[in-house]
């Protein structure tokens, strides 16, 4: 199994940039599919960006498109989220995730292990 902690966040105004990060430990980070999700309150957990294996594909949620860009570092073992143009919607814990698998990336039970989450907050 691996474990996940994510960095990084933090209180911003729109229009800022912010970059998450995500620490994996345990199994070699090389063989999970990861994704980022966040939560809003009151609202249920949704699909933000995600990124292959090796990070030749990238898939993006329409809402962030353009505005964020997910990477990954296999020998650091770190998924990065960057975030740019940020608006007060964006407002939400951001988590990661990781996947043996990568044929539904938005879906949100194809993720086997999960990061705590680091709160982003977007003022306007």
């Amino acid at each position: 199994q691996v474990q996940l902690v994510e960095s990084g966040g933090g209180m911003v105004q729109a229009g800022d940039s912010l970059r998450l990060s995500c620490t994996a430990s345990g199994r070699p980070f090389s063989t999970y599919f990861m994704g980022w999700f966040r939560q809003a309150p009151g609202k249920e957990r949704e699909f933000v960006a995600a990124i292959s294996w090796n990070g030749y594909s990238r898939y993006y949620a329409d809402s962030v498109k353009g505005r964020f860009t997910t990477s990954r570092d296999n020998a650091k073992n770190t998924l990065y989220l960057q975030m740019d143009s940020l608006k007060p919607e964006d407002t939400a814990v951001y988590s990661c995730a990781a996947s043996r698998r990568g044929d539904n990336p938005s879906y949100v039970l194809l993720y086997d292990y999960w990061g705590q989450g680091t709160q982003v907050t977007v003022s306007s």
